[in-house]
Parts: structure tokens; C-alpha cells; sequence
């Protein structure tokens, strides 16, 4: 059983404040200072250059793919960290797509998060090759499954509503059409349980900055499947995926396994903060996780719904339909956003009209539902949002 009380406890969370934007960036971990610390003075600053054996930061983004394995179900040894989400999402589907060079359709839907479908757009171009790609509502998603797609490119839980597609349905209906399948576990991973090896899923790729709590700027991981992982050519053929990378052979020979999908050198200081991130998880369980993730956003949909008729429910009403955060419509949602966080309860917008929270329930309790619901209220019944400085627009929404 999880202890949430002593989850909470590990994270940094200001006095006063709520914070429900966990699914854009986890708050800090309440040893990263420290750890980070430690790094710069005495693996960077003592050790210099020898820490990358000493230290062990070579074989971090392996080391820490693993721990990232156990949250999503993957086999040990099949994820590695690097880079960004944009870039793994490249690298998959690139990988993806020459598995499957019969076929030029790649199927999203348009509730998948844009870096996504920008990747795939400029693929597409630079293949040149007469790719498509195909973007239909997320509820056709199925029935557009079809024999002529190469790949089922897919963010599992919409990062606008919540709403979630089912990973094994789709990839099985994937794989009965000889198609391929990326997830983007972006608003999955730490949110629900996820299981890539038990849905037989071909890639998958996410970010730890967010529920993983990994700090601004942290690594992505990819995830891809033994059954591909020795036969699939990186398309990004980085230094960091040579089988040799101190031989400084002068032609690419691929890594073994996931490792061949490692590119630069690796963000050594973010890995440190996200190793006391990782720390905090050994201490869940995610169905536990999971079963509070509903029960807290349950509360918290009737609660509004109770005192704020005036907004209106976006995301999926059944709590196992949807991830760990809750969205509701309102004409003026951009500055409703702002006076809600100028009253210490911390969310976002997305365009064009959406409140947006995230509840993650390792420092989330039920007294901060009940007091985000209290500020909100006020917020909207005394029409606090209608000051013209709300209205103005930041650039991080």
C-alpha cells in the first residue's frame, strides 16, 4: 500500500499553493538540490572528466531507462533516456516507417499533441518518398486502422481533455493489418499504469518532466520492442547509438538493441535530478496510484460542477476513461486560468477555451481538491477573471 502522506513529503510545495499543473512540470523533488549539488562539486568538480566511469554517467541513460521500464511495463533493457520528445518520436517513427516500406500512410488523430504530427510532417518531406499523413477524429480512430497504414502514431491520453485511447484494442487491430505502433506516454507515464510489453506495443516514447517530476528540460525516453530492437536503423545516427563510440570508427555501426536509438551525449545534470525523482517512485505502486488518480479527480468534477455551473466538463466523465487530469470549457478560459493561479491554485490553458488540471496523486490530497474548488469558485462567481491584465497574453499559457 502506498504511503501518499510520505510521498508528499518528498516534493518541494510552496505554503498556500495547489498545484494542479503537475502534468506540465513536476514540482521539485525535495533532495534533487543536493543531489544536483553533488554532481557539480564533486562529480564534475573534483572528478572533472573521469566521472564519466567513475560517476557512472556513460551508463545513465540506460541505468535510468530501466527504473522508467518498471512505470510503463516495458522488459528491463528496452528503454533509454536522451534528448527530447520530439526527437524520439522522429526516431520512431523514421524506424517505424522502414519497417514497413511497402506502405506509406501514417495514421494520428488530431486529439495527438502537435510536436507529434509536426515530426511526422517534416519526415515526411525529407523522405520524399510520398508518405501521408493521415489525421482523423479520435473516435475514428479505429475504423481508420486500415491495410494500406504503416504506422498507428498515437499520444494515449489527450493532453487537452484527458480522454484515452486503449492501447491494446489499437494495437492488436494495428498489428491484423500489418501495421506498426508508436504511443506517446507524454500525460501517461506516472499518471496510470501503463503496459507496452503486456499491449505488444512496437515503440513508445515520453518525457519524464512531467509526471516522472524530472525537472524542466529533463530526458525523454524511447521504448522499443525486442522484437525490432536488433534490425531497426536509426535514422538519427548519433555518436551515443555507435556500437564503438571510442573506436571513432569513421562509419556508423549500430549499438545493441534500444542503445543503437541514443544519440548525444547525455544531460548528465538532469539525470541527477531525475534519479531523486525516480526515488520518490520506488515508494508507489501505481494501481494504488491509479485508484487515487480517480478518486480525486471525481471529487474534484463534482465539486465544480456543484458550484460553478457556468463551466463545462470536457474531459471523459467516467474516470476510467481518461488519465489523470480534468479539463473544462469556458468562453474566457485564458483569463479565468490567471485569476485562478493569482488565487494559489496553479493550472493551464489550451487553446481555445480549456482550464486544464493535473492531479498527481503522490503529493495531491483530498484537502487540496477541496481548496482549489473553493478558490475557483470565487474566482468564477465574483467574475474575478475580468480584468483586462488577465486578458493579455504570456507566452506559456
Amino acid at each position: 500500500m502506498t504511503d501518499f502522506t510520505a510521498t508528499k513529503a518528498m516534493f518541494n510545495l510552496p505554503v498556500g499553493m495547489v498545484y494542479l499543473d503537475g502534468n506540465s512540470l513536476g514540482p521539485l523533488p525535495k533532495a534533487a538540490p543536493a543531489r544536483v549539488a553533488d554532481m557539480l562539486t564533486k562529480e564534475w568538480g573534483e572528478m572533472l572528466i573521469t566521472s564519466w566511469n567513475l560517476s557512472g554517467w556513460m551508463v545513465q541513460p540506460m541505468v535510468l531507462g530501466d527504473r522508467i521500464a518498471g512505470l510503463i511495463g516495458a522488459e528491463p533493457g528496452h528503454v533509454a533516456l536522451g534528448d527530447t520528445l520530439s526527437i524520439k518520436v522522429y526516431q520512431a517513427l523514421a524506424a517505424a516507417l522502414d519497417l514497413r516500406p511497402d506502405r506509406r500512410v501514417i495514421l494520428s488523430d488530431s486529439g495527438n499533441f502537435p510536436t507529434d504530427l509536426y515530426m511526422a510532417q517534416g519526415l515526411i518531406r525529407t523522405l520524399d518518398k510520398g508518405h501521408e499523413l493521415r489525421v482523423v477524429a479520435p473516435e475514428d480512430i479505429k475504423d481508420a486502422i486500415t491495410d494500406d497504414v504503416a504506422v498507428v502514431m498515437l499520444t494515449e491520453a489527450d493532453y487537452r481533455t484527458g480522454r484515452l485511447h486503449d492501447m491494446a484494442d489499437l494495437t492488436t487491430k494495428a498489428h491484423n493489418v500489418g501495421a506498426l505502433t508508436i504511443w506517446d506516454l507524454a500525460h501517461t507515464a506516472g499518471a496510470i499504469p501503463v503496459d507496452v510489453a503486456g499491449c505488444n506495443a512496437d515503440f513508445a516514447v515520453g518525457c519524464t518532466y512531467k509526471y516522472l517530476n524530472g525537472g524542466p528540460g529533463a530526458p525523454a525516453f524511447i521504448y522499443v520492442s525486442p522484437r525490432h530492437s536488433e534490425t531497426i536503423n536509426p535514422v538519427l545516427s548519433g555518436w551515443q547509438g555507435h556500437e564503438s563510440p571510442f573506436a571513432f570508427d569513421l562509419a556508423y555501426d549500430p549499438a545493441v538493441g534500444v542503445e543503437r536509438m541514443r544519440v548525444g551525449t547525455p544531460s548528465v545534470i538532469q539525470m541527477a535530478a531525475l534519479e531523486t525523482a525516480l526515488d520518490v517512485w520506488d515508494m508507489a505502486d501505481m494501481t494504488d496510484v491509479r485508484a487515487r488518480s480517480i478518486k480525486l479527480t471525481d471529487l474534484f468534477i463534482t465539486e465544480i460542477e456543484a458550484a460553478c455551473p457556468m463551466l463545462t466538463l470536457a474531459s471523459p466523465r467516467d474516470g476510467t476513461k481518461r488519465g489523470s487530469q480534468v479539463s473544462f470549457q469556458f468562453k474566457h478560459g485564458y483569463a479565468a486560468m490567471q485569476a485562478i493561479i493569482a488565487e494559489g491554485v496553479i493550472g493551464d490553458f489550451r487553446a481555445p477555451d480549456l482550464l486544464r488540471f493535473g492531479f498527481a496523486p503522490l503529493y495531491i490530497d483530498e484537502t487540496d481538491v477541496h481548496t482549489a474548488v473553493k478558490r475557483i469558485t470565487r474566482v468564477m462567481t465574483e467574475k474575478l477573471w475580468d480584468r483586462p491584465d488577465y486578458k493579455i497574453r504570456k507566452t506559456v499559457t
